[in-house]
């Protein structure tokens, strides 16, 4: 199981989310989602992110290279894996609920809250809109575009909508980062922690890794 060490870097407080993505590049974590669970999906783009976290918000800075691009969701609350997508899933330590963060790569975002994959509760609009978000990509949707792309993707997400208290945090909460694109010409499903599945399936709390706050 993967270990990670959420770096606290208060200056993050109050930046843009551009500015605050350049700042993270010296003072946060780096790690790459690199780890291919399925050889029959065993296309792997180039991928890393870098974490930190400020007062009230998690911050994760994405970095992606790889063939193809494609954003047809645009609205929050639609599915964005069949999209190039980024994602994060956490739990805090023995809770049974788990939450899934998922972004295409124009920053269309799916979150929802539930034991499983088939009972979720889906995050409301006003959530949603406590999510700060963003890309390099320009946020319109558009079908795939063949070639090879970079982009990257910065999000920070209020520890309320984790379930965590900002006065609180616990010492360490299990999670996972994922890359997919379902319904792409080269179709992927990495991950940071491994996932020893027989199928792509990356709800799966019993695989996650450990962050440490």
């Amino acid at each position: 199981m993967k270990t990670l060490k959420v770096p606290y870097v208060p200056a993050l407080d109050g930046l843009e989310l551009r500015d605050a993505a350049e700042r993270m590049e010296t003072e946060a974590l780096r790690q790459s989602i690199d780890v291919i669970n399925w050889e029959e999906y065993s296309y792997k783009p180039v991928v890393a992110f870098d974490i930190a976290r400020g007062k009230e918000e998690l911050y994760l800075h994405y970095f992606v290279r790889g063939l193809s691009l494609r954003a047809m969701a645009d609205e929050d609350g639609e599915y964005v894996h069949p999209d190039s997508c980024v994602e994060f899933f956490m739990r805090q330590e023995n809770d049974l609920y788990y939450t899934n963060f998922e972004f295409n790569c124009i920053g269309t975002c799916l979150a929802a809250r539930g034991m499983n994959r088939n009972a979720r509760i889906s995050f409301t609009s006003n959530e949603y809109k406590k999510i700060r978000r963003y890309t390099t990509v320009r946020r319109e949707a558009f079908p795939e575009k063949t070639g090879i792309y970079e982009w990257e993707l910065t999000v920070a997400i209020p520890f309320e909508l984790m379930g965590l208290k900002v006065s609180n945090l616990p010492d360490k909460i299990r999670g996972n980062f994922y890359k997919c694109a379902d319904e792409t010409a080269n179709p992927h499903y990495v991950a940071w922690n491994p996932i020893n599945l027989p199928s792509p399936d990356y709800h799966c709390p019993e695989h996650f890794g450990e962050i440490r706050f």
